[in-house]
């Protein structure tokens, strides 16, 4: 089976390069199709090989306007350029395409399946909702992470049942293990209290608000928010409470572990919506056999029913206040939950389990 992993814009290096490996290991001839990520290093390919084919040629600052107006330009002339690589696959799996109004019509001649990532656009412009719905259409397989995102594409998008396959997330655990980990900040490194760790590009569906207000009512812990910024911090900064540590910028994968080894608890308090399936940060934490926090958006609500996650309701400030502030004062809820986590990660949503479905999905299209 020759697979192509494809994510144009490198927006998931560490997913492409779990599902890649996983799939190289389960017997597949994998190739990742993607472009320079620009933040830091990315994982070296294990069992698979990799083509930067996607906007080699774009100019600009990471994250300028100059540079998304360059991808942009690059974008058709690159897919058109991949519809002739991809003939050398059995079967094509895109993990973003992040212009739905064409991208239907740039499609390789090959089985195509698309990962959900997002199950709508996160941030919508006009019209590429209806565009993303149209792109479902086009393509022959859709995978999805939980029962939720299954349940929304196809009893409220209307999406074919056929198409839509349920494979969990794997946990990240090639993370754990990295060679050249980097350690704390200096100024981390004696906290002594219990540390709660939100972590992740700080959006505003992500509930950083709800969690700064919740905070107010826990004592003898600090709160750490680490991530690089899609939103406006100063506000947040203005309502924080003094036990509360900003680190706002991108961390790369030989930073991550330092955080999350030190972490007592992970919070993630998203807030209530309908676009989001599943969470990378939640991948790492179950990884890393954490205590983890989870508002019930997506597919957390099943984490959390396999004993791997504490459950409190989306824009619910007594509730996560209350959950929080109890692991953080009774080390056996957190021993429990911890061990939750590394059975999920060993089991339902690690990555060979995840490289078993998905293969028997491409063997399903496959003639």
């Amino acid at each position: 089976m020759r697979a192509h992993i494809v994510d144009p814009s490198a927006f998931t290096p560490p997913y492409d390069h779990a599902l890649a490996t996983a799939l190289a290991k389960a017997g597949a001839e994998v190739e990742l199709i993607t472009s320079r990520f620009d933040y830091a290093p990315v994982p070296a390919p294990d069992g698979y090989a990799v083509r930067e084919l996607f906007y080699r040629h774009t100019l600009g600052t990471v994250g300028s306007r100059a540079r998304r107006a360059g991808k942009l330009l690059e974008h058709v002339p690159d897919m058109l350029r991949y519809r002739t690589v991809a003939r050398a696959a059995d079967v094509v799996h895109f993990q973003w395409l992040a212009v739905q109004a064409v991208d239907r019509y740039l499609l390789p001649a090959r089985p195509v399946v698309l990962t959900a990532h997002d199950l709508l656009p996160r941030e919508p412009r006009p019209g590429q909702a209806r565009a993303q719905r149209r792109l479902y259409d086009a393509v022959d397989a859709i995978v999805v992470h939980s029962g939720y995102g299954r349940e929304l594409l196809v009893d409220r998008l209307g999406v074919e049942p056929a198409k839509v396959r349920v494979i969990h997330h794997g946990a990240f655990k090639h993370l754990t293990g990295l060679v050249e980990e980097v350690p704390l900040p200096e100024e981390l490194r004696s906290v002594e209290s219990p540390v709660v760790l939100f972590f992740g590009l700080l959006r505003p569906y992500k509930g950083v608000e709800t969690l700064l207000e919740a905070w107010r009512g826990v004592s003898d812990a600090e709160l750490w928010v680490v991530g690089r910024p899609r939103m406006p911090v100063e506000p947040l900064r203005a309502r924080a409470p003094a036990s509360v540590r900003f680190i706002p910028r991108f961390i790369s994968d030989a930073e991550l572990p330092a955080f999350f080894r030190r972490a007592d608890v992970v919070v993630l308090p998203y807030s209530r919506t309908e676009r989001l399936d599943w969470s990378g940060v939640l991948a790492t934490a179950l990884a890393f056999g954490k205590p983890i926090v989870v508002s019930d958006v997506g597919g957390f609500g099943e984490v959390a029913a396999a004993g791997a996650a504490r459950l409190v309701p989306p824009d619910d400030v007594g509730a996560l206040r209350a959950a929080v502030a109890e692991l953080i004062g009774d080390q056996q809820a957190r021993e429990r939950l911890a061990w939750g986590a590394l059975t999920a990660a060993k089991g339902s949503y690690s990555w060979e389990s995840a490289a078993r479905e998905t293969l028997a999905l491409y063997q399903d299209l496959v003639p």
